[in-house]
């Protein structure tokens, strides 16, 4: 995706594909049945891990990291050096790690075993909420992958402009800081979505309901706010968990909202 200056480009650190009703438990293949056009021809839905590069003038940026070398959902990750490096970039080229929340399936490449950070040269950046929800007040997995290089962190509250081209947006629910990360250059722009949604069903419908939600309610909020926003923008936005991480755009229908790529 070319937004003015700025290149972004998918880093998919691992995939897979899953029945649908299995990938939103509790749902029915009724559910589905309208939906069709967001699954593929054998009737699965694709489900990525990963981040993206966006790179621009005066620096080299990651938004996620995807899954590192783990296995979660049945979803190999460890792919993720070796998409950078076939996009012509070494970790040590990189200048910016921003994190859209701190889920472990999105800091996996934060760091090597022995604690030292994968990209050395980076600053490394989240939201302030996240850091306090996930490094003080309930420190589990996450904290325990971080800690070794917090501090090469920095945090931001609210939104606004974080580095050229990139602007915060806060977007909570899934997590207290949970945030989407616009890119602009002049009038163009698109959107990484973080995990305001893991499919674009969720863009398409508001009452079907995100994974792993910190604040279920706060999150629907934030989605039927954001949804709202897209319908009929032509914005092209993507999500770290959409199939091939690709962007789309959310046009308005007779009936329903269209989801188109």
């Amino acid at each position: 995706m070319q937004v003015g200056r700025l290149r972004i480009d998918p880093v998919i650190d691992g995939a897979g594909r899953f029945q649908p009703t299995r990938a939103f438990r509790g749902t029915t293949p009724e559910q589905w049945e309208p939906h069709q056009d967001l699954l593929d021809a054998d009737g699965l839905l694709g489900f990525s891990m990963g981040g993206f590069l966006v790179r621009g003038a005066d620096h080299v940026t990651l938004v996620d990291l995807g899954l590192g070398p783990r296995s979660f959902l049945g979803i190999d990750g460890g792919a993720f050096l070796d998409q950078l490096r076939r996009l012509e970039v070494e970790p040590e080229q990189v200048t910016d790690v921003v994190f859209t929340h701190l889920h472990f399936d999105h800091i996996g490449w934060a760091r090597h075993p022995d604690g030292a950070a994968v990209f050395p040269r980076a600053t490394y950046r989240c939201a302030a909420a996240d850091w306090s929800h996930f490094m003080v007040d309930h420190p589990e997995q996450e904290a325990e992958l971080l800690a070794p290089i917090a501090d090469r962190f920095e945090q931001w509250s609210g939104s606004g402009p974080l580095l050229a081209g990139l602007d915060t947006l806060e977007a909570p629910g899934h997590t207290p800081g949970s945030t989407v990360m616009v890119v602009s250059d002049g009038a163009e722009r698109a959107m990484l979505l973080g995990d305001v949604v893991h499919c674009p069903i969720e863009l398409v419908d508001d009452e079907w309901q995100a994974m792993f939600d910190v604040d279920p309610e706060l999150a629907r909020r934030t989605r039927v706010a954001l949804n709202r926003e897209l319908e009929g923008s032509d914005i092209p936005v993507a999500a770290a968990h959409f199939p091939g991480l690709e962007f789309g755009r959310l046009l308005p229908a007779t009936g329903r909202r269209r989801w188109v790529v």
